[in-house]
């Protein structure tokens, strides 16, 4: 039976105009019927994923977990599910996923059907597929350039992070959650519906993105050598025992802080505080790997 789908490749993400026409010709092989619109501007992704949700089945989406960012919200309206073809230089989301990286086996992965359904963050209106923050990581998004990602791959984020840390300056919020409020100073909080996130480090050593929660930790830096440690522990997620970071597990959270502070939703700076965050469980459908098995519940929509 044929497959209609929308494929939208971002022509900029790393990999995107190398891999537009491989895509194509694998996805024609595997009896799909494609509307493939080359993107120039993720900004134009919402458009068009409404302007042919009658005429497809599902939309496929060739480029980072920027990209993805920009075209979550018009999944979510048009209940439309989601292929991923991971093309950007982080690909965070089919990490978290088990997605195949190459372009072959991601278009068979999509082509099995075997959809998941999965949860999604949601902060002030925007939904996210790996994680919100504020403080550094904002400050690592401006100045982050594509020519840096292009020519380092994920290296770049290390690179750039090691740039901003020593312009960094701690500021003051309150976060509310679980029925407590807790004013803290930080240099960054983040808070995870995936797993991964700024090229593969884990939110926390046992986060889901289907475990119906969101992940905290916000670092609460107030000695230089205090970075050290975290270089060995933000990868794994694994920061415990380190009393300069604070983490905890809410459904819902709110952050407040004495200025607008601008957020970061997979990679993209959408929003800005004061700021309600939301898990939503089982948003959204996406297709995976038939023998995927990425977390510890069994996936089905209700």
């Amino acid at each position: 039976m044929t497959k209609r789908a929308l494929l939208l490749v971002n022509r900029y993400a790393r990999k995107g105009q190398k891999s537009l026409a491989k895509a194509v010709e694998i996805l024609h092989d595997l009896d799909f019927e494609l509307i493939t619109v080359p993107i120039k501007n993720p900004k134009q992704l919402p458009e068009l994923v409404h302007k042919h949700k009658n005429a497809i089945d599902l939309v496929i989406v060739g480029g980072g977990d920027g990209t993805l960012n920009a075209v979550v919200d018009s999944l979510v309206e048009t209940k439309l599910p989601l292929g991923i073809l991971p093309l950007g230089t982080a690909n965070d989301l089919a990490r978290t996923l088990s997605i195949p990286p190459s372009i072959p086996e991601a278009c068979r992965a999509i082509a099995s059907g075997n959809l998941k359904y999965i949860d999604l963050g949601w902060v002030n209106g925007k939904h996210f597929f790996n994680v919100a923050s504020l403080g550094l990581s904002v400050k690592i998004t401006k100045k982050l350039s594509k020519g840096a990602k292009r020519r380092l791959g994920i290296l770049a984020y290390g690179y750039t992070a090691l740039q901003v840390l020593s312009q960094t300056r701690p500021f003051r919020a309150e976060i509310r959650a679980n029925g407590e409020s807790i004013r803290i100073k930080t240099i960054q909080i983040a808070i995870g519906n995936g797993r991964y996130y700024g090229g593969s480090m884990a939110i926390a050593k046992d986060a889901a993105i289907d475990d119906r929660r969101l992940d905290l930790y916000s670092l609460e830096i107030e000695r230089w050598w205090q970075i050290f440690p975290l270089i060995w522990t933000l990868p794994s997620g694994d920061y415990e025992n380190l009393p300069w970071v604070r983490s905890l597990e809410a459904e819902e959270v709110e952050i407040y802080t004495r200025k607008p502070e601008e957020i970061n939703t997979d990679g993209e700076l959408t929003v800005s505080t004061p700021a309600k965050f939301r898990a939503i469980p089982k948003a959204l459908a996406v297709f995976t790997a038939a023998e995927t098995s990425y977390s510890k519940t069994i996936l089905r929509k209700d």
